[in-house]
């Protein structure tokens, strides 16, 4: 055993149409926006209340090309992945800092696409490839959009 684990499972809804890049040596890599929603009934007026969590998801290589030919804005989807929390500095020349999902599986769980250019529809793909590490990968020139 490691020691420790950096293990995420998410289920939720893509909250825009990933963003896609390609990094100088040609690696894609995409990213996107997943909302979580929890349910609970207020104990004081018994009303029922949700809270909306927002995380940022990043897929890079394989999943990158199927972030970019399959998912798009209010995709049910079933990430599985590893936090990282990275910094950039902004235009102000701010230090800032955030927190991602690196996406390792994803599953499709929304209803196949009407869309006839999609010629097939992966309901699954994961990926064990070896992940740059995070002070190589050139993502900090991008503004956040929050």
């Amino acid at each position: 055993m490691s020691g420790s684990v950096n293990k995420v499972i998410l289920i939720g809804n893509v909250g825009k149409d990933p963003e896609i890049r390609y990094l100088e040596n040609g690696v894609i890599v995409a990213s996107t926006t997943l909302a979580t929603t929890d349910y609970y009934t207020d104990k004081k007026t018994n009303q029922k209340r949700e809270i909306t969590e927002w995380h940022n998801l990043v897929f890079w290589r394989g999943l990158g090309d199927l972030a970019k030919n399959y998912i798009k804005k209010g995709t049910k989807l079933y990430i599985e992945g590893k936090i990282r929390t990275r910094s950039y500095t902004d235009k102000e020349n701010i230090v800032r800092y955030v927190t991602e999902i690196i996406v390792e599986e994803v599953q499709l769980l929304s209803a196949r696409s009407t869309d006839k250019s999609k010629s097939t529809y992966p309901p699954s793909i994961e990926t064990k490839e070896d992940l740059p590490p995070i002070e190589n990968m050139h993502l900090d020139d991008d503004p956040l959009p929050f």
